[in-house]
């Protein structure tokens, strides 16, 4: 299988830390693409007519992406178990929130990238920041006991979520007001396949 990749993206991170933690670096070979709203990549629209990352082109089938598509997938294929029956409906809605807020950030990060400075909303840019703070103030509020449970995608996404504020948003410290979410993270990086993804 390919997976069409970028070492800055933290959806690619999703994949490529579940990659790591299901043993399945030998069945995936990383594509290192460039592509941007503006310029999408030749070889990336040839099999996903999004033009988005990650995406992952399979032995037996037709390309497939979305983070959580390919996530499910590769769970499925490799039997992680990173997305237990008995808890599927949590890990689900932690993946949705912290996707939610990904997508937030890197929308922020678009807008200070691509769009010139004589153009950017501001308020929208707020907008998108208050999202963010709410998802990861409402994780610090509700969600640690799921946290400090068994790993899952959840938990992975989460982090790789929390790694992109800092990659792209530090400045804006996410940690404010949810230390017990701030102390999990620090622990959670920690992991090889954290390490190993670390954007930069």
């Amino acid at each position: 299988m390919k997976l069409f990749s970028s070492p800055a993206s933290p959806f690619v991170r999703k994949v490529r830390v579940l990659i790591l933690e299901a043993g399945l670096s030998d069945q995936v070979e990383e594509v290192v693409t460039s592509t941007t709203v503006l310029e999408s990549a030749p070889d990336l629209v040839a099999v996903n007519p999004l033009a988005r990352l990650p995406s992952l082109v399979r032995d037996d089938g037709p390309a497939i992406y979305d983070s959580r598509v390919i996530t499910r997938y590769l769970d499925h294929i490799g039997k992680a178990g990173l997305y237990p029956e008995a808890r599927l409906w949590d890990v689900l809605t932690l993946e949705a929130t912290a996707d939610g807020f990904i997508d937030s950030a890197v929308s922020i990060a678009y807008e200070n990238r691509l769009r010139p400075e004589e153009i950017r909303f501001a308020p929208w840019v707020d907008g998108q920041w208050n999202k963010i703070a709410r998802s990861v103030k409402v994780v610090n509020d509700r969600w640690m006991s799921h946290l400090k449970g068994p790993l899952d995608m959840g938990q992975i996404a989460l982090a790789c979520g929390l790694g992109y504020l800092d990659f792209r948003h530090d400045a804006r410290n996410w940690r404010s007001g949810c230390p017990a979410l701030a102390d999990w993270y620090a622990e959670f990086a920690e992991r090889p396949a954290m390490k190993a993804t670390a954007p930069g």
